[in-house]
């Protein structure tokens, strides 16, 4: 019994397939798998920001309603050189640190007036809307009502593009630029709306 125990032994020294074998690959897979998920973690964290509608204040933009809710991947990286301009949809946190996207329609140092339904005015002036846009009707109500006028100051004045129902800078005001999370870029779900935010 010895001597076939003796030859056992033998007989797996000289096996090269032996478990360390087996598992050095693995865990060779596995440390790679891990530092490519770290990279990945990184450049999210650093660059993108995933989020979904809560309301329907961007509709049809933008959809949140009982059978589903466009999901979208905020890029970060671009307002490290270039601040939001005008008609860009922006995220941003409000003032209780919940996450919200609006349009732009204000910017920094403009006042904003709206004398009439779909009349929105920058300094004064008549602003035309891009032709994409020309679904819009912005409502004057909050701080544009009754023919008031409202200063962007230092932030910029976002509204919802359902502005029936989006609470926007008519009623919190302009979001200064250390709340904006960056610019809404790409719808990833649901699958069948996937494409660029416009």
């Amino acid at each position: 019994m010895e001597a076939h125990q003796a030859e056992d032994d033998v007989a797996q020294e000289a096996d090269p397939r032996t478990w360390r074998s087996y598992v050095r690959p693995v865990l060779r897979w596995a440390e790679h798998f891990l530092a490519v998920m770290g990279v990945i973690f990184i450049v999210y964290f650093l660059c993108f920001n995933l989020s979904y509608m809560a309301s329907p204040s961007m509709a049809p933009t933008l959809q949140a309603d009982e059978t589903s809710r466009d999901w979208v991947l905020t890029q970060k990286t671009s307002l490290w050189l270039l601040n939001p301009s005008r008609w860009e949809i922006i995220t941003f946190r409000d003032k209780e640190g919940i996450q919200l996207m609006k349009r732009v329609v204000g910017l920094p140092g403009e006042t904003i007036s709206l004398p009439d339904v779909g009349k929105l005015h920058i300094d004064g002036k008549l602003m035309d809307l891009p032709e994409r846009l020309s679904f819009l009707q912005y409502l004057p109500s909050g701080n544009l009502m009754n023919g008031k006028s409202a200063a962007a100051g230092e932030g910029w004045y976002v509204l919802g593009d359902y502005v029936r129902d989006s609470l926007d800078s008519r009623y919190e005001g302009p979001v200064p630029r250390s709340r904006i999370v960056g610019r809404a870029w790409l719808r990833v779900w649901p699958l069948s709306r996937f494409g660029f935010v416009r």
